[in-house]
């Protein structure tokens, strides 16, 4: 490469928004590196050979929408939270610093209104036990909203006071021991889903992937809580907004599919048998390959390494070792992080589905964190459809 140019400078050249800039990376029409200080470069001479080349076209089949945003941005192989390496902050901090720092809000006193908590258990009772944890938080959701006559007001104090409270009581809720308790949201979250007697090793994982999963840009959940703030929904509808389209098969339910298969295998040797069912069937393999990240989920690598490291000899991780083993031997796509989600469920001997609940309660961060964004927009998302019907 002869020259770089820094991401400002690309953008101008190309006639494009920075958000569209980095929609082309996310896509793969162009390659970002970094400096040395850390911030995107491009080639310069790619550049201008797509600036002669003109826009590049959407995909068949695929729509996208780019809206500008400050909250996440995509790189080749991971997600960044407001410029940092959203991997490196799952080192140490919790999801109540993610949020502190995507909601320019605070990490302390994140506590549920214990009448909110009260009418949301009230309103499961009804419920069979096999309802899904994702399930029974829809219901958590609007329970606790409707507790809640101050949800209207949509002031960013308001909505990350509003967050607080409305994760907390997400996981006060739920059934399992512990409400009210002034402990690190993931500690309260592995009380209420981990079996009696799981390796509380496992507890610390839990806590890294509800950092990754906090938010990941404009997910299909995170396009649906942002179009339901455009309207001035409240916080509260925001987040049920999400939780809806979360439980597509084709998004929050991924882990599921892990979950179960990993439930199916009895032993490392059975691996390959259950994987070739599930090729019969016309199924995907669950946990491989990424819509963005065509060439590796870092995200993934990084929590299953985290999951391997706190419990090295627990017996079942021969079992997703030699699912892992299959997957290399037949060429799949890499581990995206829905693999060591189901695994740390599973590890953990938590109801099944509780990837699902995981995602979605680190997810409402984001989904909060966008919603502020279009809280201070002066204008609504509104798309257009390419009409295709007859005509009179």
């Amino acid at each position: 490469m002869d020259k770089l140019v820094n991401a400002d400078e690309a953008a101008r050249r190309l006639g494009v928004k920075p958000a569209t800039l980095y929609s082309y990376v996310s896509r793969g029409v162009l390659t970002r590196r970094k400096a040395d200080d850390g911030h995107s470069v491009f080639d310069a001479a790619e550049i201008d050979r797509l600036a002669r080349r003109g826009r590049p076209r959407r995909p068949a089949g695929g729509t996208e929408l780019v809206i500008e945003s400050a909250v996440t941005m995509l790189g080749e192989d991971r997600h960044y939270y407001r410029g940092r390496d959203a991997i490196g902050l799952a080192a140490g901090w919790g999801l109540e610093q993610v949020a502190a720092w995507l909601w320019d809000g605070t990490a302390e006193g994140w506590a549920a209104d214990p009448q909110g908590v009260a009418a949301a258990r009230r309103a499961q009772e009804g419920l069979a036990p096999a309802v899904l944890p994702l399930e029974r938080l829809q219901v958590i959701v609007t329970a606790l909203a409707v507790a809640d006559p101050m949800r209207f007001n949509l002031d960013p104090a308001a909505v990350a006071l509003a967050g607080q409270g409305l994760i907390a009581g997400m996981v006060d809720a739920l059934p399992g021991p512990g409400t009210g308790e002034q402990r690190p949201v993931h500690e309260r979250l592995w009380r209420k889903l981990a079996a009696e007697g799981a390796d509380p090793a496992l507890a610390d994982p839990l806590r890294f992937a509800m950092v990754l999963l906090a938010d990941h840009e404009l997910a299909s959940s995170t396009l649906a809580a942002r179009v339901a703030a455009a309207v001035r929904a409240d916080p509260y509808a925001v987040v049920a907004s999400g939780l809806g389209v979360t439980s597509g098969a084709l998004h929050g339910g991924a882990s599921l599919g892990v979950e179960t298969m990993l439930a199916e295998i009895d032993e490392p040797g059975r691996a390959s048998f259950a994987m070739g069912e599930r090729l019969r069937r016309g199924e995907r393999i669950p946990g491989f390959g990424h819509a963005v990240y065509r060439s590796g989920d870092a995200r993934g690598e990084a929590l299953l390494e985290r999951v391997r490291s706190a419990v090295p000899g627990h017996p079942r991780l021969a079992v997703a070792e030699a699912v892992l083993d299959e997957a290399r031997r037949r060429r799949l796509p890499a581990v995206s992080v829905d693999l060591p989600l189901g695994l740390l469920t599973h590890l953990a001997g938590m109801p099944r589905g509780a990837g699902e609940a995981i995602f979605a309660i680190s997810r409402t961060t984001g989904w909060l964190a966008h919603a502020m964004e279009e809280y201070a927009r002066p204008t609504r998302v509104r798309l257009r459809a390419a009409y295709t019907g007859p005509l009179q």
